[in-house]
């Protein structure tokens, strides 16, 4: 199945990344995709300031790649042992990224592409999942086993104070963890790859205190968990999981029934959100069928691409003003390097 569905890929690329508009949406309204080879054999996130993509590079690399908004390579940050998640500041001119093979997170300036600190987390090994929330910088962390949980540094401390141990209980590895743009009061918190899948919502209190609010209904989140999402308002929660297959969308109040789905085919991997929070883009595994998706709210499919290659599980980043869309693909046999696409999306 892998093998005919590489050949059936290849044949595509040929002609190039594809884009398939819904119905009455010209595809000249959009400027073609590019795909563009990373020095990196492969991709664990990606994110956009507006004229700078940042590319981190994994467990198994030392390297965050840096292109231009349309893709060009501009730089390679080096010596970050193993990076993973990546997560920009506010005014996106700090990019923090998780460290996992050295126990830290460090702080980049997105400007000079210099490193300015670098966190040590302690015994909370393995930090991989990174989300902030004004002077609060949250991460997953846990190396294997049921040593999952999530920690807190305070930035507006110097130096950074750093407190460990806040979640209800222990998660298998380290748990996803997002927040809102405009809400700093909430965070989400997802198990990933176990079945059935759950999601925690927390309340973010005075100092950064942290009570746990609710969990999600058995099943309502299906299997398998890749990805989440909070939308800028932090009212509603999105999942991407291996089942079913669609992105699912739950009001943070009442994690139960799906308010909206977004279908993707088969095993979502990638869930995210526009910054006015006015689309949504997921992504999939699915063999034969486009990989990314661009929906409205409603889940009315807006706009779809093909990739030619695998999408990395959580691997998608709009461009701040909602005109690009950037994926991040990698070849399973490593006989490939990590690929950029640069994705335009025409207009709602």
């Amino acid at each position: 199945m892998r093998l005919d569905r590489r050949l059936a890929l290849a044949m595509a690329a040929l002609t190039g990344t594809l884009l398939a508009a819904v119905p009455g949406v010209s595809a000249s309204a959009a400027a073609a995709p590019r795909a563009v080879p990373l020095p990196i054999a492969d991709a664990a996130d990606v994110v956009a300031t507006g004229d700078r993509i940042f590319v981190s590079g994994g467990r198994n690399s030392t390297d965050v790649v840096v292109t231009a908004a349309n893709g060009d390579l501009v730089s390679t940050l080096s010596g970050l042992p193993g990076p993973t998640d990546l997560q920009l500041s506010a005014d996106r001119q700090t990019l923090y990224v998780a460290l996992p093979s050295a126990n830290a997170i460090a702080a980049v300036n997105t400007g000079t592409l210099t490193e300015f600190a670098r966190f040590d987390t302690g015994a909370a090994g393995c930090p991989s999942s990174l989300a902030l929330t004004g002077r609060f910088l949250w991460f997953g962390y846990g190396c294997g086993g049921w040593d999952g949980n999530i920690g807190r540094l305070d930035l507006g401390r110097q130096p950074a104070v750093l407190t460990t141990g806040l979640a209800r209980e222990s998660y298998y590895g380290a748990p996803f963890v997002t927040a809102a743009q405009q809400n700093r009061t909430v965070l989400l918190a997802g198990q990933p790859g176990v079945s059935p899948a759950s999601v925690d919502a927390y309340g973010i209190g005075t100092g950064g205190a942290l009570s746990f609010l609710r969990t999600n209904d058995f099943m309502a989140v299906g299997s398998n968990l890749r990805d989440i999402a909070l939308n800028p308002a932090g009212d509603t929660v999105y999942t991407a999981s291996g089942a079913p297959y669609e992105v699912q969308a739950f009001p943070f109040a009442a994690i139960t029934a799906p308010t909206a789905t977004f279908r993707t085919g088969a095993y979502p991997n990638a869930v995210e959100l526009t910054r006015d929070g006015t689309r949504v883009a997921g992504g999939a595994d699915a063999s034969y069928d486009p990989d990314v998706f661009v929906f409205g709210l409603d889940g009315t499919e807006q706009a779809r691409f093909e990739l030619g290659a695998d999408l990395v599980p959580g691997g998608l980043a709009w461009s701040p003003n909602g005109a690009r869309l950037y994926a991040i693909t990698s070849d399973w046999t490593g006989a490939r390097p990590a690929i950029l696409h640069v994705l335009p999306v025409p207009a709602a």
